[in-house]
């Protein structure tokens, strides 16, 4: 599928729009006073439209759908908060069943997890456009313009463990070699859902030809409380993480590398009910300008200033649509 063109936010051309200006002095609230928008919404008018927002439930999506919602109360719509709503199962049967009407989602999970394929798509733009063509066909669900970050997973190791016990182990295979040799080095933390999905844990020994038994797993119900494992590095010395997530750096550590491509491209995309893109279509362009903003580096920093810096989700996504300039003050301040 491809993407929709973003919106121009160019210029008013003509001399009668000068004329206006020049007469007007600074212009009406709604523009800067050189006819370019000041928002991704100036154009669009969602007033009486009944909106959910969906997420699962940790940091990078809480702030996810908390953007989306503060974009979308911009443009006029009554929103229903319905993130932190629990696991990939939980929030995509909640959009297929209409209770929700939006979540950002990531494309290797979409591919893998929710289509039911083995093999990742090659390619972030090819992964994209498979997922996109097959959910808009099988389900009814939209993918809008996918974001240039990939949250995919990955192997952390404390440096810490590593330097006192762990040895040289920098890929997975180096892992899947201590698992055979020093399994009691190898303890790995991971999150229940991680330990269940194909694109996880069950996936990874597969593709990587080790074990990991069950003396050397634990498995917690929160994505949060792996992080604290590893840095511990007593339990869990091995634990999966996010690789946009802020906690890898103030934590010092270490991530193995994925030495034989196991991980799929994971871009976040905003999946919706074809229906309401259908009857709305300005959605497309204004998630797309979003989208665009969220690079790998950006994600990072939104997740540590939550998880690290301890502030409230709603205050960083403000911050992050007003330092983009994709709200204006005016309309954060609603």
């Amino acid at each position: 599928m491809g993407a929709w063109p973003v919106v121009p936010r160019g210029l008013a051309g003509g001399l009668a729009g000068v004329l206006v200006v020049a007469l007007a002095g600074c212009g009406d609230s709604s523009s800067s006073g050189t006819g370019e928008p000041e928002s991704v919404v100036d154009d669009v008018d969602l007033s009486g439209v009944e909106i959910s927002v969906g997420s699962k439930d940790f940091t990078e999506q809480l702030i996810l759908g908390q953007i989306t919602i503060q974009v979308l109360q911009a443009a006029g719509a009554t929103v229903e908060d319905r993130t932190g709503a629990g696991s990939t199962r939980a929030v995509r049967e909640s959009l297929e069943a209409g209770a929700t009407d939006m979540y950002w989602e990531y494309t290797g999970t979409g591919w893998l997890e929710i289509l039911g394929h083995q093999q990742p798509v090659a390619g972030a733009q090819e992964q994209y456009d498979s997922v996109a063509q097959e959910d808009l066909q099988a389900n009814g669900i939209r993918w809008l313009e996918p974001a240039p970050a990939n949250n995919t997973y990955a192997i952390a190791v404390s440096e810490q463990a590593r330097s006192d016990e762990a040895g040289a182990v920098d890929t997975l295979s180096d892992f899947g070699a201590l698992l055979q040799q020093s399994p009691e080095l190898a303890t790995l933390c991971v999150a229940s859902e991680f330990a269940e999905r194909s694109d996880g844990l069950p996936g990874l020994e597969k593709a990587y030809g080790f074990s990991v038994p069950p003396d050397n797993l634990v498995t917690v119900d929160q994505e949060g409380l792996v992080y604290a494992a590893i840095d511990e590095g007593k339990a869990c010395p091995f634990g999966e993480v996010f690789r946009t997530d802020g906690r890898i750096a103030s934590l010092d550590l270490r991530l193995l590398e994925d030495d034989k491509t196991f991980f799929p491209v994971y871009n976040p995309a905003l999946t919706v009910q074809a229906g309401l893109v259908d009857q709305y279509p300005e959605l497309e362009a204004v998630f797309a300008e979003i989208a665009s903003a969220l690079d790998a580096e950006t994600l990072r920093e939104l997740n540590t200033s939550v998880d690290v810096d301890d502030r409230p989700v709603r205050d960083v996504a403000q911050e992050f649509l007003e330092d983009e300039e994709l709200l204006s003050p005016q309309q954060l301040t609603k």
